[in-house]
């Protein structure tokens, strides 16, 4: 079985194809490359609804299953009104595609289990700045735009936990098979920034949860941990561990401005038996 996985489409952002000619696109590479299960490890959009609709065309189109956990984007509440992300949070978990609570057995051997995750500030420069000046989410002028479009009437520290809680849980349910871990957020110091770095001092502290190294010694049957958001792609072996980012990222950023070109470029595959 292939299994195919990608993060960080950012399809509203990303305008170089209309919807239609999109989701032609992308179903095709997925086919191109015989991938049997797709794994998206969020930031689909900005609009919950838009990126339900893609994931949902993209499977019909390719026939192909898909397997979702949200980034934060997918939660944000720039482009419509629900400003309650717990109530976008649980449209999302609702769908047949979600990992949350309902781990996805691939077959008699593997299963893939997942969250968003949520940042919990650890990997930040604790040295230079305190909880409270991470929670501003204001770095001199600039703010990281999760203060502005996402709201879960907690602090992003309870989140995680919480985050952190279910997953132990679905984890237990499958520990006896090969595990496929995958969440939106950074769960490995290798995959963000090296500190010390005069913007990653505080930026670091939104792109992983450190407390989620954890999952790695307590569940050793995780043979891949799949991560997005850093909106860099990387593939590290450890102890016997494949971590991967295969994020598409921002149009920004691109050597060749071309989607199909980056989707085909940052999507990673391999075979499990």
């Amino acid at each position: 079985m292939r299994i195919g996985t990608v993060s960080d489409l950012h399809i509203d952002r990303n305008r170089d194809y209309t919807d239609n000619d999109l989701i032609s696109t992308f179903s095709e590479v997925i086919q191109n490359q015989e991938i049997d299960v797709l794994l998206i490890a969020g930031d689909v959009s900005n609009h919950y609804l838009k990126t339900d609709d893609f994931l949902k065309r993209v499977q019909d189109r390719s026939s192909t299953p898909i397997v979702f956990v949200p980034g934060n984007h997918d939660y944000w509440a720039r482009d419509h009104e629900v400003t309650d992300t717990n109530q976008i949070n649980n449209f999302f978990n609702q769908q047949e595609y979600s990992l949350v609570g309902q781990p996805r057995l691939l077959n008699s051997e593997w299963a893939v289990v997942g969250s968003p995750g949520w940042y919990d500030y650890g990997y930040g420069n604790t040295v230079l700045y305190d909880e409270e000046a991470f929670s501003r989410k204001q770095y001199g002028f600039a703010s990281w735009n999760d203060r502005h479009y996402v709201n879960w009437g907690k602090s992003d520290q309870k989140v995680s936990h919480e985050m952190l809680v279910q997953l132990y849980k679905d984890l237990e349910t499958v520990k006896d098979k090969k595990i496929i871990l995958m969440t939106h957020v950074a769960t490995h110091p290798e995959f963000v920034m090296p500190l010390p770095h005069r913007v990653y001092n505080y930026a670091n502290a939104f792109l992983g949860a450190k407390a989620y190294e954890s999952l790695y010694a307590d569940f050793p049957s995780i043979e891949y941990s799949i991560m997005g958001h850093v909106h860099f792609r990387k593939v590290l072996n450890e102890q016997k561990k494949t971590l991967i980012s295969a994020c598409i990222g921002n149009h920004k950023h691109w050597k060749i401005k071309d989607f199909k070109a980056q989707l085909v470029k940052s999507l990673v595959s391999f075979d499990i038996t």
